[in-house]
């Protein structure tokens, strides 16, 4: 399970393992694929036929990094892969900010529930159902969320057992019951001092102090008591 601290690797070697097409697949990687309603990491695959841009990055047992179609790359080939660093890093601060609020909602609003999340680079949006947000309780979320970020504290993970995160938070703050009873085992993104912990495998920042400042962008109904929240980061 990856650490808070390879969240923030760039740069790593790998050998081709397979090729389809514009399909690459590497030996081992640090791209993260599209997934958990993440975007996915884009950058570069550097080799001795050339440069190529990382495009789009899918996959979670064997990860397949988008590039070209005209590259001369053929299984075997060493490589050195870069993230880019900027859209990475915007995708960290920008779900642990969705954890932050997701967080303050389920505190204050009698356990609403977090039913979907998409996390881009420059915008972002959560879905939360049961609930009708008025203007007032939106400020009052946001500027909870902007209190915590300001506290700046850590941001940890660690691996659990589904038990024990049950014993911590409640299945339905965890959206425990919608992951699939076989799995047992979970890499978890802890908030300070248990202030939240949920199940996760996304990239996430060391401290929430680097979130910078949360900015409310707008509300809509997406119908049967669901609504959509977007906010962006200053």
């Amino acid at each position: 399970m990856p650490s808070i601290d390879s969240c923030y690797e760039t740069k790593f070697n790998a050998e081709v393992i397979a090729i389809n097409g514009r399909e690459i697949v590497l030996d081992r990687s640090l791209f993260y694929p599209i997934g958990g309603g993440q975007n996915w990491d884009t950058g570069k695959i550097i080799a001795e036929t050339g440069t190529y841009v990382v495009e789009e990055t899918r996959g979670r047992n064997e990860v397949a990094h988008i590039i070209d179609e005209d590259h001369g790359l053929c299984v075997g080939d060493e490589i050195v892969g870069e993230i880019d660093w900027q859209r990475r890093y915007s995708h960290m601060k920008m779900h642990t900010a969705q954890h932050v609020v997701s967080g303050i909602v389920y505190e204050l609003f009698n356990g609403v529930r977090t039913v979907g999340n998409q996390i881009h680079e420059d915008r972002s949006r959560i879905d939360f159902n049961p609930i009708k947000f008025d203007n007032d309780m939106m400020e009052l979320t946001f500027s909870k969320a902007q209190e915590m970020i300001d506290s700046d504290l850590l941001v940890t993970c660690q691996t659990m057992q589904r038990e024990q995160i049950n014993e911590i938070m409640p299945p339905e703050r965890t959206n425990m019951d919608l992951l699939p009873k076989s799995v047992k085992e979970l890499r978890v993104i802890i908030i300070g001092d248990k202030m939240d912990l949920c199940p996760c495998a996304g990239t996430h920042v060391r401290q929430l102090s680097e979130i910078g400042e949360i900015e409310f962008l707008g509300k809509k109904s997406k119908g049967k008591g669901t609504q959509r929240v977007s906010y962006t980061l200053n």
